[in-house]
């Protein structure tokens, strides 16, 4: 009976001990700590952290792995990421659109996402292309001719957004708001033909409508999942009549919690699409990734969360309806920097302008290592061309001020696209941007290839890339006429195949290296006449659910170490 309290005693003493030493490790671990929180919070302060790592880590406990499908061979997914959102077509002056477009390819940006205003081209009623607006009468397609005659002398490509009726394409005129969908869709579809022959073999991308899924993009009514995808129907199929060679993006949906009425859940809404039958009319998911309230590292991918992680359920509905092969583009992105002293709610979330400029930065790099999936982001917005909405939340995304003076977003934009590109983890087609060739390649078209054509050297040729993983496999094509490749991983030979084979054999899996270190490699591969490449997958060493939830495990005990370094953290700062 006497033992018992001095064992009791013992063992509190102990603990105090392995609290005390907690406690000092914490402390004198405190700014790891803060950055392991960051990266899976998205949060900057310190009691956000560790709420929010908790939270994280309850996530990884309670549920199973995103089903994202990250190694499907997609198309458009190896384009040149970086994009962004312009309003060209409100310059007045022609020089000063021709500025923004020089500046946007300075910074290392290679498309635009450009509005084409229905109401602004077939002004004033069916097929009538001329502006009366003003004297003297001018074409309607002038100032966006310019707009295309630009993007191409400074090498950008163009995302076209169709949207906005006119007030003749509706009975009642503007009474249901200036977005509401037309009467007679068919309208809708010859605008669509209209610009899409206008611009074919010079615009080859096309998106049908913008947030249908919110107030008041779908005009002063209830939002309409069903009604959308008549219209993208209509659109995509006379898009394709007038250029089958094309991609439309569907619309990107609002980040949105509410379950209906003038707005609903894009996961709902994206849902109800697929029960309405849009597969099979789109090429492009797109979506909209704002971080909002926390920064790109936020992990926390919930349907009761508006986050960058987001994207991630969008492209689950997707992988669940069947389009796992169908990429998703990001239509906006971006952090707002409005002023602390703003008289305005700041609804969007608020940063200050060196977070701004470091989330977009981090989003870009984050979308690029972790989801294959996702091919172009574009930027929330270069700029406005006046300075008239100074008093509007929104205003506060741009990356530059109308006098055309950068914000620090810009400049690291422009330090991020100089790094030049690398592939990440992911199956990736042969036309990836990252892929430099050498010698000449021609692409030849191949139903039983991966996604339809590969790319063959006609004599010798070189094909060089850097890439981030663990594991390189080549998808190559055997046949009778077929050379030979020799491949170099950081300068090592790792593999030399011959690709002779008594008929044609395409997306052969070669392993080239399994086991390298973790981080960016260099690889070289040296092909003879005939050798077909036909994709390439690069892997990182695959978790396991078990190890989710020892790390979810472990992200607790991070948060409990953490809370107790707030009383350290306070007395510092005193």
């Amino acid at each position: 009976m006497r033992r018992r309290p001095r064992r009791r005693t013992a063992w509190l003493i102990a603990l105090g001990v392995l609290i005390a030493l907690a406690a000092i490790g914490a402390f004198l671990a405190r700014d790891s700590l803060r950055a392991a929180m960051y990266g899976v919070t998205g949060e900057e302060d310190l009691r956000e952290q560790i709420k929010g790592t908790v939270a994280w880590a309850l996530i990884q406990l309670t549920r199973p792995p995103l089903q994202t499908a990250p190694m499907t061979p997609i198309a458009h997914t190896g384009v040149n990421p970086y994009g962004v959102n312009t309003f060209l077509e409100q310059e007045v002056e022609p020089a000063k659109v021709e500025q923004a477009i020089r500046m946007i390819r300075e910074a290392g940006f290679h498309w635009i996402r450009q509005e084409f205003p229905w109401e602004d081209i077939e002004i004033h009623g069916k097929g009538d292309f001329t502006d009366r607006r003003n004297e003297p009468p001018r074409s309607a397609w002038e100032k966006y001719d310019r707009i295309v005659d630009l993007a191409e002398r400074y090498g950008l490509e163009i995302i076209a957004r169709l949207d906005n009726p006119p007030a003749w394409s509706r009975a009642d005129g503007d009474a249901r708001g200036t977005l509401a969908p037309p009467d007679n869709l068919d309208d809708f579809g010859d605008f669509v033909e209209a610009v899409v022959t206008r611009y074919k073999g010079r615009i080859r991308y096309y998106q049908i409508w913008n947030e249908p899924n919110i107030y008041p993009e779908w005009g002063e009514q209830p939002v309409d999942p069903e009604g959308y995808v008549a219209l993208l129907k209509v659109a995509y199929a006379r898009a394709k009549a007038a250029d089958p060679d094309c991609v439309i993006l569907c619309a990107g949906l609002a980040q949105t919690l509410e379950p209906g009425g003038r707005n609903m859940s894009d996961l709902v809404f994206l849902q109800r699409m697929y029960d309405a039958g849009v597969r099979g009319y789109f090429d492009i998911m797109g979506v909209m990734a704002y971080g909002l309230w926390t920064g790109p590292t936020d992990r926390r991918a919930t349907p009761d969360r508006t986050n960058f992680a987001r994207p991630q359920l969008i492209r689950e509905i997707m992988v669940r309806n069947g389009d796992a092969d169908k990429p998703i583009w990001a239509t906006e992105v971006g952090w707002n920097a409005v002023p602390p002293d703003f008289p305005k709610p700041a609804i969007y979330g608020r940063v200050t302008l060196a977070q701004q400029a470091r989330y977009a930065v981090e989003a870009y790099r984050r979308a690029q290592a972790e989801w294959p999936w996702m091919g172009v982001m574009n930027y929330w917005f270069f700029k406005r061309a006046t300075d008239t909405e100074t008093g509007e939340v929104f205003y506060y995304f741009r990356m530059v001020e109308p006098d055309f003076t950068p914000m620090p977003v810009y400049e690291a934009m422009r330090q991020l696209t100089a790094e030049g590109p690398k592939v990440y983890a992911g199956w990736h087609q042969e036309d990836h941007w990252a892929l430099a060739y050498s010698g000449r390649w021609v692409d030849v078209a191949d139903s039983r290839a991966v996604l339809g054509r590969y790319r063959r050297s006609e004599g010798d040729g070189q094909v060089r890339f850097r890439f981030v993983g663990t594991g390189l496999d080549l998808a190559v094509v055997k046949g009778p006429n077929a050379g030979a490749i020799r491949v170099f991983v950081d300068g090592r030979e790792a593999a030399v195949v011959n690709l002779h084979a008594e008929a044609a054999v395409p997306a052969v899996i070669v392993p080239v290296a399994r086991t390298l270190r973790s981080g960016e490699h260099e690889a070289a591969i040296y092909a003879t006449d005939g050798a077909g490449l036909d994709g390439l997958i690069v892997t990182n060493r695959p978790g396991t659910y078990a190890a989710r939830k020892a790390l979810g495990l472990a992200a607790v005990a991070v948060a409990a170490l953490g809370l107790l370094s707030v009383p350290f953290q306070m007395r510092r700062r005193r």
